[in-house]
């Protein structure tokens, strides 16, 4: 490599690390650290009827208020989660990776449709099942008139919501970790004479509680920071009363902005505790030995017939309950207005109204004359509103997802760059992990309140809450939110790089950021598309932040989703009930591809897809050699 093309590597390496530290430390004083020290200084700021400073009336007013209720309903459901999610996502996995349960693939599939569908439209599609006017309590209130319509709601309903929508993370993690269990270690047991739930508890769940440790704690925090389940079914828990309290003002109660940052701060209290202990567990090293040739797990009999009778049908409730909701929003997909009003499937009448098309809606009015309003009735693709709010998100998503995963990938570079010089590494390292410290929330309010004035010079004095400025308010939020799980997933896929590649490009000229360019980033690729993939589909329809900075100018797929049944409520638009359940199984069909290409074809390894591109090949081989065999016969016979 000529001296001229050395010379110029090293001043692009120059500058590209001299942008990197500026903007990173752009990004974590701006967009990290100043927003919630302002939320957290704002909590002492606050003034009395006689306008005198008072630093401890937020205090007083949340001891001798009703403040603290919301803390109580929030650590009440956590603590709840805690009990019920384990016990609940343990069994799942147990049933389809541990027990030789009958047609253990079927219900597999059955227990991981929460995996394409969450949050908002999850808990609709519960609401649809369970509401006053749901499809189970329709049939119920019909059985047994003297039911109440309104059973579902309240603190159980979000229990019951969450309990079921929170296994995720089991099937994902607690299923790989059992597994990976050595099955030697399983069958000494039972050759020593041990029963089949003698040796789960005893040799197989001991190696599990690390990560059920890690998974206690995601419940924990979740049930702490809940939002969409307790908006949309009603239950008093912080999240809702901080985004309350922040669109409210002080002609109308006092110091809303004071007790909203209050609130977000005992969340953060909470999840700074709560990984603080984690990280201490961790650093014990609960480990169980294997031996050294490591056999994969077989199934276990249940040898009790009632035991095996009964864990039979526990699983298929489970099932039941799993696949309802999913059938029944499909199914009423297709079907027509006056069958969703009356929650009544009439399979000798489909339509497809609800996904695309317009159509007019005709009633009887009090004077027995019939009315017709144009175009009442319209599908996902062919009303403005959903469409808008598809677009919305999806840009916004994908935007947030990319910058998340470029800002980690030169980040990681870095660290691994600078292994012998810790300090500046872990610093880089723990100041992106630095969101995972604050709940969500806390980030969106401390943004919220922060960024609404134009006083805020390193913004240009601009009122990101304002018009259209808060889109990119909303972008900046995702991303932030998503640098820790990005960091944790992509510094992963660092370690697969071997240092002599770099050492090759090194010897032969190459400067780090060709180094980068040409040899490392395509090894990581697929982990970072993995990334953004996942992240994309975590935004898509997220509703947390969402609902925190909601405004006419910017309306996301998961807000429209909620605004559903006010439509119908209104008759705005008739068939909005047929047409949040399109946007669900939508959502389903777009994360199901999603997670398709990342745990399906994503996770192949290299003699996989060879094999599979060998067989490809020879197919098309196959199917040209007999059309030119065929054409050759043509050709002869003339």
């Amino acid at each position: 490599m000529s001296q001229i093309q050395r010379e110029k590597d090293l001043t692009l390496d120059i500058l590209f690390r001299v942008f990197g530290v500026a903007f990173f430390a752009y990004l974590f004083f701006g967009f990290m650290l100043l927003p919630c020290l302002n939320t957290l200084t704002s909590i002492f700021r606050t003034k009395n009827a006689a306008g005198e400073a008072d630093p401890f009336a937020v205090i007083r007013f949340f001891m001798a208020g009703k403040m603290g209720s919301f803390v109580w309903n929030s650590l009440k459901l956590a603590l709840c989660l805690v009990v019920t999610v384990n016990v609940v996502g343990t069994s799942l996995v147990l049933l389809t990776e541990y027990f030789d349960i009958k047609g253990a693939k079927i219900l597999r599939l059955g227990y991981m449709t929460t995996l394409i569908y969450s949050g908002v439209a999850l808990v609709t599609g519960y609401m649809f099942l369970y509401a006053g006017d749901g499809v189970v309590t329709t049939l119920l209130k019909n059985a047994f008139p003297n039911i109440n319509k309104d059973w579902f709601s309240g603190f159980n309903a979000v229990l019951f919501t969450m309990t079921f929508a929170c296994t995720s993370n089991h099937m994902l993690f607690l299923r790989n970790a059992i597994r990976n269990i050595d099955y030697n270690t399983v069958e000494a047991a039972r050759n020593m004479g041990g029963k089949p739930f003698y040796v789960l508890r005893k040799v197989v769940l001991p190696t599990l509680l690390p990560t059920l440790f890690s998974l206690t704690v995601m419940t924990f925090i979740t049930g702490l920071c809940a939002m969409s389940a307790p908006t949309v079914i009603g239950y008093d828990s912080i999240n809702p009363e901080i985004v309350r309290l922040a669109g409210s003002s002080s002609a109308e109660e006092f110091f809303p902005q004071a007790r909203a940052a209050l609130l977000s701060i005992i969340l953060a209290m909470f999840t700074i505790v709560l990984l603080t202990v984690l990280s201490l567990y961790e650093r014990k090293g609960h480990y169980l030995s294997v031996s050294k040739t490591k056999a994969k797990l077989q199934k276990q009999k249940i040898t009790n017939p009632v035991a095996n009778v009964l864990a039979h049908i526990y699983a298929y409730v489970l099932f039941l309950i799993y696949m309802t909701p999913v059938v029944m929003i499909i199914l009423f997909s297709f079907q027509t207005h006056s069958a969703i009003r009356a929650k009544k499937l009439d399979l000798n009448n489909w339509t497809l109204i609800n996904f695309i098309g317009k159509q007019d809606y005709s009633y009887v009015n009090d004077r027995g004359r019939t009315k017709t309003v144009a175009n009442a009735m319209t599908g996902v693709f062919s009303n403005d509103n959903t469409l808008n709010g598809i677009k919305l998100s999806g840009w916004m998503s994908a935007a947030a997802a990319a910058l998340a995963c470029v800002i980690v990938v030169v980040a990681c570079n870095y660290i691994f760059k600078k292994k012998k010089s810790k300090i500046s590494g872990v610093v880089l390292e723990y100041s992106l992990l630095f969101p995972w410290l604050l709940p969500t929330i806390l980030i969106c309010y401390s943004y919220r309140i922060y960024f609404n004035s134009d006083t805020v010079w390193y913004v240009g004095n601009q009122n990101l809450m304002y018009k259209d400025n808060v889109k990119l308010l909303i972008v900046l939020a995702y991303t932030v939110t998503k640098l820790p799980f990005s960091l944790r997933m992509i510094k992963a896929s660092f370690y697969a790089i071997d240092d002599e590649l770099q050492d090759a490009a090194r010897n032969l000229g190459s400067g780090g950021l060709r180094t980068f360019l040409k040899v490392k980033l395509p090894i990581i690729l697929p982990s970072v598309l993995a990334v953004f993939a996942l992240n994309f589909n975590a935004l898509f329809t997220e509703y947390d932040m969402s609902y925190t900075f909601h405004r006419s100018d910017a309306t996301t797929y998961a807000m429209v989703i909620q605004g559903m049944l006010l439509d119908a409520s209104r008759g705005a638009n008739m068939n909005a009930l047929g047409r949040r359940c399109a946007s669900t199984v939508f959502i389903m069909i777009v994360s199901g591809v999603v997670l398709y290409l990342v745990y399906g074809v994503g996770s192949r390894d290299l003699g996989e897809r060879l094999e599979i591109r060998k067989r490809r090949r020879e197919r098309w081989e196959k199917i040209t050699g007999a059309f030119k065999k065929k054409k050759a016969e043509e050709e002869k016979s003339l």
